[in-house]
């Protein structure tokens, strides 16, 4: 693999991590932390996952008067905004915590999609392997918050603190979006080529 390729393998290891904390643990912050009912828990999750489908929908409709690149650019800070607020929410808050899972939906929405279309403009020639690439270091992501936040919070980490300190990882995934892409790879599309847009996401 060319050496640019680990700066998206880079990218879809912190993208899995944000996204797997979403869906992954939210029914257990708002239950634990926000005091919510297991239905406003999975009312969250389930905005979750609504927006992640809708800000694809959105940023694919837009992209011809918002650049791919400032969508990529964008939506990790969208994203890392919306831990810190979900940390700070005090119990009670479980109608807030829909709508900041619902802005973190939409931070996450387009982001994988647009590293496999960047990832495969980028590096013609492999723009196959370098996609099924990117989709395991996503996986790798998801095991680390999927299988590493329970062993936190056993040793004591809240999972507010958890969702807190996700928050560095998206700022350090809007950082590498500016060296992964920059202005002059904006692309024509969203979504990746037809062979691979069934991959990632709900």
């Amino acid at each position: 693999m060319p050496a640019r390729f680990w700066l998206f393998a880079g990218f879809a290891v912190l993208y899995g991590i944000c996204e797997t904390m979403n869906g992954n643990w939210s029914e257990g912050l708002m239950t634990s932390h926000l005091g919510a009912s297991t239905t406003e828990a999975s009312l969250a999750l389930t905005v979750f996952w609504v927006m992640v489908t809708a800000g694809r929908v959105l940023f694919a409709a837009v992209q011809r008067s918002f650049p791919t690149t400032r969508t990529y650019h964008l939506l990790p800070f969208v994203l890392a905004v919306a831990f810190v607020v979900v940390a700070l929410l005090p119990s009670g808050a479980a109608a807030a915590g829909v709508v900041v899972f619902g802005v973190a939906g939409l931070g996450c929405s387009a982001l994988l999609p647009l590293s496999i279309s960047f990832g495969q403009a980028q590096l013609t020639t492999l723009s196959a392997m370098a996609a099924g690439g990117i989709i395991a270091f996503y996986q790798l992501g998801y095991g680390i918050a999927a299988f590493g936040a329970g062993p936190l919070q056993a040793a004591g980490v809240s999972l507010s603190a958890l969702f807190g300190l996700t928050a560095v990882v998206a700022l350090a995934m809007g950082g590498l979006s500016f060296v992964v892409a920059r202005r002059h790879h904006a692309l024509p599309h969203v979504h990746p080529r037809p062979s691979l847009a069934g991959i990632g996401g709900p």
